[in-house]
């Protein structure tokens, strides 16, 4: 199972892009209808960016499950590749419009990929080094369940903070 981490994080990447893609526009391309709108990007805001790499990576996550099973830090593991992906979305958009002043939309996409990139190769390293712990599997998985409901809530409620706001 090890040896095929990298494969694993590759296709993982791989499907997680395109979904994330595809859930880009998917409220759109539907009507905008209000069952969609949790899970797909409602506006161009940071958070709905974010989103959009959440989502993808927890159902892969999910599917990749049943083949880590034997994997004892695999729900921490996870856990700590979504908070990095979703983290560096924020942090990147924010760092390069505070230089630039702008950020034209391919920086934009870039950073998606260059996000969802660094979740799935420090995951790989991670399952890989093997020497990841999980102390509380059951705060991981509320942590990411805590997370989901917080994207459901906040698009339909988002608070008046710029991240939330579309610009």
């Amino acid at each position: 199972m090890k040896r095929h981490t990298g494969l694993w994080s590759l296709v993982g990447f791989a499907v997680s892009s395109l979904f994330g893609t595809i859930l880009h526009f998917l409220y759109e391309w539907l009507g905008e209808p209000r069952w969609i709108a949790p899970f797909s990007g409602i506006n161009e805001s940071t958070w709905e960016h974010m989103k959009l790499l959440f989502w993808p990576m927890l159902i892969f996550a999910a599917v990749q499950a049943f083949f880590f099973r034997g994997e004892r830090a695999f729900i921490c593991i996870k856990l700590r590749g979504i908070l990095l992906g979703i983290s560096l979305i924020p942090i990147i958009f924010y760092t390069y419009n505070g230089v630039i002043g702008s950020s034209p939309d391919w920086i934009n996409i870039t950073i998606f990929f260059v996000s969802a990139a660094a979740a799935y190769i420090y995951e790989a390293a991670l399952f890989k080094k093997g020497t990841a712990e999980c102390r509380h599997p059951i705060a991981a998985a509320l942590s990411l369940g805590i997370i989901a409901v917080m994207f459901v809530i906040f698009t339909f409620y988002p608070p008046g903070l710029a991240i939330f706001m579309d610009p």
